[in-house]
């Protein structure tokens, strides 16, 4: 963060090189990506809440090298987008909008970087949407978050509630670098903490289940310590699976069996471990492309229940719904757990060379 960055270790430069022959597709740069109501929970109730993906240059980070997991580039312009560009794919989102009071905003990269989102704009986009929404949520890098952006917004946020989310993914330095690639250290983080906090503003933290090159066992671990260093730091903590996403690491090393997306009773493991450890802590998990062969998943016989019983919690936060899931594949996981511990790294994967999917 603001120091002169370190050289390019291998794993920088494999993210860097899968981008040499990408080219981007090309999109109506008045068109945010997606926009939809679902399902939230605020301060203990079920409520609506309201989602704008907004389409643009696409994230610094990924344009110079990337994260391992990362394939969200894929829907950027990967060009300079004009101000009244953005704010056109607002007015186009807002006219689905219901009034949800929970806004949750999304780029490919950071809301605060100015060249994804210029200050102008921030300020625009935040003063329409406070008219009606009582909180709004954004993401960004750690790098992004100073002491000027935030101090330009309080005349806007005021009474109402301003999430920050930051994607740790892990509070492990050497797992984030090199496994992950992620660009910054724990202590970029928890500089970006400290100024928020400052400020008021509410943090949530995206914690990475199963990066590429972690063994099954060595990611619950990861996550469960990753969660025991910042459980007192964060006002949300968000598990997310690995899902095997375009021009990536992961997919490259998918591709040839040496990646598999994490069990969804590992997931459950780490959620109810977590919850046990800090009741009153609001813990939620997002599984992208779950049930399916690129997203995490147990056997197609217990994939659909388990991934409810995952959505329930997260929305609930009742610690029971967790429990009396049962299927003959938790063997299969254990023994994989078991098996890890024999072999360096992740283990083939066997099953879907096999043609199935467990």
């Amino acid at each position: 963060m603001g120091k002169e960055k370190e050289k390019m270790n291998d794993l920088d430069k494999f993210c860097k090189s899968l981008k040499e022959n990408f080219t981007p597709k090309i999109r109506d740069p008045t068109k945010p990506v997606r926009f939809w109501s679902e399902k939230d929970i605020v301060d203990g109730n079920l409520i609506d809440a309201y989602v704008i993906i907004f389409r643009t240059s696409g994230c610094s980070w990924a344009r110079g090298s990337g994260c391992s997991m990362c394939g969200y580039f894929n829907d950027s312009l990967w060009q300079k987008i004009n101000d009244k560009n953005l704010l056109t794919q607002l007015d186009i989102a807002l006219k689905n909008y219901s009034g949800e009071k929970f806004v949750k905003i999304f780029t490919s990269g950071s809301f605060f970087d100015d060249k994804e989102i210029p200050a102008i704009v921030r300020k625009k986009i935040l003063n329409k949407i406070f008219i009606s929404a009582e909180k709004i949520s954004v993401e960004s890098r750690p790098e992004f978050i100073t002491n000027k952006k935030l101090e330009n917004l309080i005349d806007i946020v005021q009474d109402k509630s301003f999430e920050i989310s930051i994607g740790l993914e892990t509070a492990n330095d050497y797992v984030r670098k090199n496994a992950i690639n992620k660009g910054f250290t724990f202590n970029d983080y928890k500089e970006a903490v400290d100024i928020l906090k400052k400020f008021k503003f509410k943090l949530k933290t995206y914690l990475l289940i199963k990066p590429p090159f972690l063994t099954e066992k060595e990611s619950i671990i990861d996550c469960n310590e990753s969660f025991n260093k910042i459980k007192n730091i964060s006002d949300t903590i968000s598990f997310n699976p690995t899902n095997v996403q375009k021009n990536t690491v992961v997919e490259y090393l998918w591709k040839r069996n040496q990646f598999r997306p994490s069990w969804l009773w590992s997931v459950i493991d780490i959620l109810k471990s977590c919850k046990n450890k800090k009741k009153s802590l609001l813990i939620k998990c997002d599984v992208a492309g779950g049930g399916k062969e690129r997203g995490a998943h147990n056997c197609r016989k217990c994939d659909g229940d388990f991934l409810k019983k995952i959505s329930d919690f997260s929305l609930s936060q009742d610690f029971d719904i967790l429990d009396d899931l049962d299927c003959d594949c938790k063997e299969k996981w254990l023994d994989q757990i078991d098996i890890e511990d024999l072999t360096f790294g992740s283990i083939v994967d066997f099953s879907k060379i096999h043609g199935c999917y467990i």
